[in-house]
């Protein structure tokens, strides 16, 4: 009961952001039509008939996005590949490093948002999907180490307490409170609720490598710091560990898609798409981002659900 009260709290909360993201947007909007006014340019009506695809060129269809490094890594990512190999448009919003909690609650990042719906329905376009992605950034880097306890001590492993406070309720509610303030914003723009895909990560290999080795300023490593600190060394260990982790997330995620009110909401399930065997480096490009073959073969699962 608790913890059904929590999400219809965080609901609650993502209505109220977008409600006063849209009082700030609406601002915005009556500005641009004043300056197209002033310009003697034709202003479109708020309220368009749209189609199911852009009406100027070929495509799939338009995809809005939010999310984190997986929709936004330098030279090859999912949306880059949803846009190359698949032929969708995309409006993206994501921004590495991200966190579910920075989308969710940080000032701008649901104007941001708004304004890549605004923006395709002025090409009176209807979107096909909206992509969220988020999650690694919430347990990853220099949070990761509290998650665990101590290899030497009476319960090695997962702390179960601290891996339930962060998934299970902090992330969960940021999840079904930036899930509801897309709904609304959607609503409220275009009468009904678009498709949300949301996704959970594969099973990674905490081997200590970082973006492009990880060097002075480039980021990473996000998992081996962690594991060396509480005396994890043995690779198998680790990788079970982490098998664990994504376990605990993706069932947290799964949990919510489909379930009222976001019956909207479908969750794809990556696990298992990438290499964790001897042949892992063509999969990883390092502990937590896909190489370009591994994006290929998880922006194929991306096609298929949309």
């Amino acid at each position: 009961m608790a913890k059904r009260q929590n999400i219809s709290k965080a609901i609650a909360v993502g209505k109220a952001l977008a409600a006063a993201t849209l009082k700030r947007r609406a601002q915005a909007i009556e500005k641009r039509r004043r300056v197209l006014a002033k310009a003697k340019l034709k202003v479109e009506p708020t309220k368009r008939v749209l189609t199911k695809a852009p009406v100027t060129h070929a495509s799939m269809g338009v995809l809005i996005a939010e999310g984190d490094s997986w929709f936004d890594y330098p030279f090859h990512d999912i949306l880059s590949d949803l846009e190359d190999s698949y032929g969708f448009d995309v409006e993206s919003a994501a921004h590495r490093g991200d966190t579910v909690e920075d989308m969710a609650y940080s000032d701008g990042q649901l104007d941001h948002f708004s304004r890549r719906v605004e923006k395709v329905l002025r090409m009176g376009v209807q979107p096909r999907a909206i992509l969220l992605s988020g999650g690694g950034n919430d347990v990853a880097g220099d949070e990761f180490a509290i998650l665990l306890n101590y290899a030497t001590s009476s319960y090695p492993g997962l702390n179960d307490s601290i891996v339930t406070g962060v998934i299970d309720q902090r992330v969960r509610e940021a999840y079904a409170t930036i899930l509801s303030a897309i709904t609304a914003i959607c609503k409220h723009h275009l009468g009904h609720p678009v498709p949300i895909v949301v996704h959970g990560y594969d099973y990674p290999v905490p081997d200590g490598r970082g973006f492009a080795g990880g060097w002075g300023p480039l980021p990473g490593p996000w998992l081996e710091p962690g594991f060396r600190r509480k005396g994890y060394l043995e690779m198998n260990k680790r990788k079970q560990i982490c098998v664990e982790l994504i376990d605990r997330f993706d069932t947290m995620l799964a949990g919510l898609a489909g379930k009222p009110p976001f019956g909207h909401v479908r969750f794809l399930n990556l696990r298992g798409t990438l290499s964790t065997g001897a042949t892992y480096k063509t999969s990883w490009a390092n502990e937590l981002h896909p190489t370009q073959k591994g994006f290929d073969a998880v922006t194929k699962k991306f096609a298929a659900i949309i």
